[in-house]
C-alpha cells in the first residue's frame, strides 16, 4: 500500500551508508512492449512490467479496445493476446491520462488499425504537443474532430486505415511520434522518413532495438525506414529496470560520497539514460559492474568539479544533473535541452525557479536556437519545492534534501506517474 502524502519533508543524511536498491521496470520499455504485444500475433507474456499511472493508463486503453489481458501486479506480469494488428473494439472511449507515450502510441495505433474513437486526456496532457502528429495523420485521410483546442486532446478520431504509407515526421518536438509509427508500421507497412534534431535519438534507438527483439524486420537508408506488412510473435519479453529511476540513486553516490548499487542494471541495457553514468565518471566517480548490477562509487571524493555536458539525448536526467551541479565546486553547463520546456512542465524554467528557492543560481542561455543552462555553485538552504505536477521535479529535487536541512517536496505523489514508491525507498535510505 502506497502512503498518500501532500508534502514530504526530506531527511538530511547524518550517517552515510552505502546503498543497494531495486527500481521498477522501465516506463519507456513497458509501454513499447504493451504496444508491440497488442500488435503481435497471439499470446505474449511481459515480465518486469512497470505499474504506474502511465502504464495503467495504457493498459486501460487496451482494455477499452477489447484486448484480452491477464494482469498480475504482484508478480509484475502482463499477458496480452495480440490480434495481428487488428483492434477488437472498433468504437471506444479512451483516456490516456498524463502518459505521453500512451497518448502518442495509442493515437497512431487507432489511425493505422482503423475505427471510431474518442480520446480524452488529463489537463496536463492537454497542454502537451500533439499538433504535428495529428496534422500528419489528417494529411493521410484520418478524420480528427477536436473537442476543445485544435491540435490537442481531447478529440474524436475516425479512420479506415492509412492507404498512403509514406510518412515524414519531425523528431524535434517529440521522438515519440516516430516510435509510434515504427511500432504500428507492421500492420499495413510504412515508409517513415525522419527529420529534425533527434533522428538518431536514444528513444528512437530503444524502439528500433525492440522491433528487432520482437522479430520485426526493417530496412534503413539514411534517415528513411521501410517496414513491410508482417506478422510477428514474441512468446515472452523481459522489461529492464528503469535506468531513469536508477539515476537518482546513482546521483546519491556523488552527492553523499558513498557507493550505490541498483539491482538488475547492466551495461548492455538499451536505455539512453545510461549515459548519465559516464557523466558521473567524468566528475570523479568510479563505475563498475557485477552480476548484481552496476555500482557507482563516490566514496573516495572530497569534492567534485562541474563540467559541460550535452544532454539532448538523455534529457530526463537534466533535473538530476542540475541538483548534482548545485553542489559542485565549479560551474556546470547543461547543453541542448530546449525540448524539455514542453514536457510535463517547463523543466528548464523549473530548474531556475526551484534552485533559486534553495539559494542556488541557474541561468538560461539561448544561442542559435539552442537552449543551455548554467548552474553555479552556491550555499543552499531549505525551502518548499513546487513539483509542477512533474514526477522528475519531485524525485530530483528531493536529492538536495539529503544534504540540506528543511527541504520539503510539495505534492510528492506525482511520482505515481512512473515510480510510486520512490519516497518509501528514500525513507529507508535516510533511516
Amino acid at each position: 500500500m502506497i502512503k498518500i502524502m501532500e508534502k514530504y519533508a526530506v531527511k538530511k543524511v547524518e550517517k552515510k551508508k552505502n546503498i543497494c536498491v531495486e527500481v521498477p521496470g522501465s516506463k519507456s520499455i513497458t509501454n513499447r512492449a504493451l504496444m508491440l504485444a497488442a500488435v503481435s500475433d497471439g499470446i505474449c507474456r511481459l515480465q518486469g512490467v512497470l505499474f504506474s499511472d502511465d502504464s495503467r493508463a495504457f493498459l486501460d486503453c487496451l482494455f477499452q479496445l477489447g484486448f484480452q489481458m491477464d494482469i498480475d501486479e504482484s508478480s509484475r506480469q502482463v499477458i496480452i493476446k495480440g490480434e495481428s494488428g487488428k483492434i477488437p473494439n472498433r468504437t471506444a472511449v479512451l483516456h490516456v491520462g498524463s502518459a505521453g507515450t500512451a497518448a502518442r502510441f495509442i493515437t497512431v495505433f487507432l489511425a493505422v488499425a482503423g475505427g471510431d474513437y474518442v480520446v480524452n486526456a488529463s489537463e496536463q496532457m492537454k497542454k502537451r504537443p500533439m499538433r504535428e502528429l495529428l496534422e500528419g495523420l489528417e494529411k493521410k485521410g484520418v478524420q480528427i474532430k477536436y473537442l476543445e483546442k485544435e491540435g490537442h486532446f481531447p478529440f474524436e478520431i475516425h479512420s479506415s486505415g492509412i492507404p498512403d504509407t509514406k510518412i515524414k515526421i519531425d523528431t524535434t518536438t517529440s521522438s515519440q511520434y516516430a516510435s509510434a509509427l515504427f511500432m504500428a508500421a507492421p500492420i499495413n507497412g510504412m515508409e517513415i522518413s525522419l527529420t529534425g534534431e533527434r533522428v538518431n535519438g536514444a528513444y528512437i534507438n530503444i524502439t528500433l532495438k525492440m522491433l528487432e527483439q520482437f522479430g520485426i524486420s526493417y530496412e534503413k537508408h539514411e534517415n528513411c525506414y521501410r517496414i513491410l506488412p508482417q506478422h510477428f510473435q514474441k512468446n515472452s519479453y523481459f522489461i529492464e529496470p528503469d535506468m531513469s529511476a536508477a539515476c537518482y540513486f546513482y546521483a546519491m553516490a556523488i552527492l553523499l560520497k558513498i557507493k550505490s548499487v541498483v539491482r538488475g542494471i547492466h551495461s548492455d541495457c538499451i536505455q539512453g539514460d545510461k549515459k548519465f553514468l559516464s557523466v558521473l565518471e567524468k566528475m570523479g566517480c568510479h563505475v563498475k559492474e557485477d552480476k548484481i548490477g552496476v555500482e557507482v562509487d563516490g566514496s573516495h571524493l572530497f569534492s567534485y568539479h562541474g563540467l559541460e555536458v550535452d544532454m539532448s539525448d538523455f534529457s530526463d536526467q537534466a533535473l538530476t544533473m542540475a541538483v548534482v551541479a548545485a553542489f559542485a565546486d565549479s560551474p556546470t553547463r547543461i547543453k541542448n535541452i530546449g525540448h524539455i520546456r514542453r514536457q510535463e512542465s517547463d523543466r528548464v524554467q523549473v530548474i531556475v525557479d526551484e534552485l533559486s528557492k534553495l539559494g542556488g543560481h541557474a541561468k538560461i542561455i539561448t544561442e542559435n536556437g539552442r537552449t543551455d543552462i548554467v548552474i553555479s555553485p552556491s550555499s543552499l538552504h531549505g525551502a518548499e519545492i513546487d513539483t509542477h505536477e512533474d514526477h522528475r521535479v519531485a524525485m530530483s529535487f528531493a536529492l538536495a534534501g539529503l544534504l540540506v536541512d528543511h527541504v520539503i517536496i510539495k505534492n510528492p505523489m506525482c511520482c505515481k506517474k512512473t515510480f510510486e514508491n520512490y519516497f518509501e525507498i528514500l525513507e529507508e535510505i535516510t533511516e
